[in-house]
């Protein structure tokens, strides 16, 4: 992680517990997500994605008349929908934010939605909730987000079993909207396509042992495991437990399974794990953000660090383009400045997209992790790719259709 970043970062979550702590940048854009709990190894790149995109403002002549942003991080916990309302009432209530990047878990997005951040009138984009029951969320038009739903990423994961040659499955996911969504959406895929799911069983997060769950998947007979849990949490353990037992030999996962913390604790996963992502497509504009990634020492391809420098540099736009920081005028301009035509804007754009606007001219901002044309529900297409454990470590082995 870049220093200046790790700084931003740790200086951040000190404001976040310091409620109203005067700070010297004249906007405050909110940031939530799981720092602590079953995705703290995850959170810290997307973190750095949202400051990279701030910075890359206050770096070219910050916000209308040279405002500087600021991002606070509140911590979710990913798991606890209370302390999700929390660290958003928080930002909404007392650091008074203009904006909300995050949260990252479905469920805590959903909790601090519906209890702070639509009464708050405050737009949110999550760069990384992926369940299905986000698009049907009564948000008042305020929450969107820059990671593809499940609905999707279910059927592309279904695709990757078949394509193995895996027709018989066992399921186990996590109880919350995450791992329900996930689970409906790749059962009812890999079903339509002619698979079987012996079983499709829930578990609940933070237990220390899975193995009668483990053992009573085993015994349908499935050919192989598939992991809807996190690296941090549940699914490293159900992972470890299952190899230990020798119930399955071959496991498969979605996104919360990607992270180098379950190579680097479950060594015997070593190939023997598949997992779908969603990818930053290979576009001018994931080339931009590259370059601007790299240059600030922070890995481009980070599990959803694009998709977060996404939420965070569309939120600048949309306040540029209303000439407000008004929490209402921002929400308004979301689609504005990203779901329509005008003269496109690549991440680290943001002086020409400042004088675009102010000429009158329209713009549309194609990002890191593609188009972010949302629909009227708030989502965006995506595009995905699958990751395995190589020689101890955690290796995209190509696109995912």
């Amino acid at each position: 992680m870049l220093p200046k970043l790790k700084m931003a970062l740790a200086a951040s979550i000190a404001l976040a517990g310091l409620s109203g702590a005067a700070t010297a940048a004249d906007v405050k854009f909110g940031f939530l997500g799981g720092v602590t709990g079953p995705i703290e190894s995850l959170a810290p790149p997307i973190i750095d994605g949202a400051n990279l995109a701030l910075t890359h403002v206050n770096e070219q002549g910050g916000l209308m008349d040279g405002k500087t942003i600021e991002l606070v991080v509140g911590d979710t916990t990913c798991a606890d929908a209370t302390k999700a309302a929390d660290a958003a009432d928080r930002l909404v209530n007392v650091d008074n934010v203009s904006a909300i990047v995050g949260a990252l878990c479905s469920g805590a997005t959903i909790s601090a939605a519906n209890n702070a951040g639509i009464p708050g009138g405050v737009a949110m984009i999550s760069p990384a909730s992926t369940s299905p029951a986000l698009t049907t969320l009564d948000d008042k038009g305020l929450v969107f987000r820059t990671a593809t739903s499940d609905a999707y990423q279910g059927g592309v994961l279904a695709r990757v079993v078949l394509a193995a040659g895996k027709n018989n499955v066992a399921v186990t996911y996590v109880n919350n909207d995450y791992g329900k969504g996930f689970a409906d959406a790749f059962s009812a895929a890999f079903m339509a396509a002619g698979g079987t799911v012996a079983a499709s069983e829930a578990h609940e997060d933070g237990k220390a042992d899975y193995r009668a769950e483990i053992g009573s998947l085993s015994a349908t007979g499935a050919e192989a495991l598939v992991i809807l849990a996190y690296a941090d949490g549940s699914g490293q353990t159900v992972l470890r437990q299952a190899l230990e037992g020798g119930d399955f030999d071959v496991f498969y996962g979605g996104d919360g399974m990607v992270s180098q913390t379950l190579a680097d604790n479950v060594p015997a996963a070593n190939g023997r794990i598949i997992m779908t992502r969603q990818a930053n497509p290979a576009t001018p504009a994931s080339e931009a953000f590259a370059v601007g990634a790299t240059a600030a020492g922070l890995d481009p391809n980070a599990t959803y660090a694009g998709n977060s420098y996404d939420a965070a540099f569309v939120l600048a736009l949309a306040a540029e383009k209303a000439g407000s920081t008004d929490r209402a005028a921002i929400a308004k301009a979301v689609r504005e400045v990203s779901s329509g035509t005008g003269e496109t804007i690549l991440p680290g754009e943001w002086k020409k997209a400042k004088e675009l606007i102010a000429a009158g001219t329209d713009i549309n901002y194609y990002g890191a992790a593609g188009s972010q044309d949302f629909d009227e529900n708030g989502d965006v297409p995506g595009v995905f790719e699958t990751l395995a454990i190589e020689d101890g470590k955690i290796m995209s082995t190509g696109a995912a259709e």
